[in-house]
């Protein structure tokens, strides 16, 4: 395998809103795999972010998947209007989800991809009947609401056992991670067994920029896939 496998999620939530749409450009011509966006209501997390107009708004400035990360109460109800706004893939936190099966069952109809969330303190157990039904399990690394926090390093060993999980099914679900990824955190979590890296203060809140930010993050992934 080769560095290539991983793929890059930066997170717009750090991202400079007064040029916006220039950040994500600059992300998707140094190497983006997919755009990140955080979407909170202030009541499952505490914290107010963003909704469908944002990603309507980036929709036609860029040709990557934009993933839409629904930190919110009662996911379900506003699926149809990110779909419609342009969403490709839709993650819900299994914590949250009242009837997980049913809103991971709309998000297919609309054609999207599904995923779910794991809260820090949430057992990979609790994924275990969705996994047949999705495309992607997102293990966050720091407690959701906001950006810059602290890597939790108890998160490695969770890591492992859901990549042991998915393993186990056969199927081709991507296995992400969402909280605290930076250079030094990239080798350890990729080692784990994610392949999917969510990235926010690392890429926009580099001082250097965000194409010397990617990189730096794809050079730190060298030891894991020695030539």
């Amino acid at each position: 395998m080769s560095p290539s496998v991983v793929k890059l999620a930066p997170s717009i939530l750090a991202a400079d809103f007064t040029r916006l749409g220039e950040q994500v450009r600059e992300a998707e011509q140094a190497g983006a795999d997919r755009i990140h966006i955080d979407v909170m209501d202030g009541h499952f997390v505490p914290n107010i972010s963003m909704g469908p107009v944002v990603v309507k708004a980036l929709r036609p400035i860029t040709s990557l998947p934009l993933e839409v990360h629904l930190m919110i109460e009662h996911p379900i109800r506003f699926l149809d209007a990110f779909a419609e706004a342009g969403a490709d893939s839709m993650l819900v936190h299994v914590e949250n989800a009242v009837n997980l099966h049913r809103t991971v069952q709309h998000i297919k109809v609309l054609g999207k991809k599904a995923g779910v969330v794991l809260n820090p303190a949430t057992s990979p157990v609790a994924a275990a009947e969705i996994l047949p039904d999705v495309d992607l399990v997102l293990v966050m690394t720091v407690n959701p609401g906001f950006g810059g926090q602290q890597f939790i390093t108890g998160m490695i060993d969770k890591i492992r056992r859901v990549r042991r999980l998915i393993d186990q099914t056969k199927r081709d679900i991507e296995l992400e991670v969402d909280g605290g990824i930076d250079a030094a955190t990239t080798t350890r979590v990729v080692e784990a067994g994610a392949r999917v890296l969510v990235a926010g203060s690392a890429i926009f809140g580099s001082p250097d920029g965000v194409v010397a930010a990617m990189n730096r993050l794809r050079t730190a992934l060298l030891p894991v896939f020695p030539s």
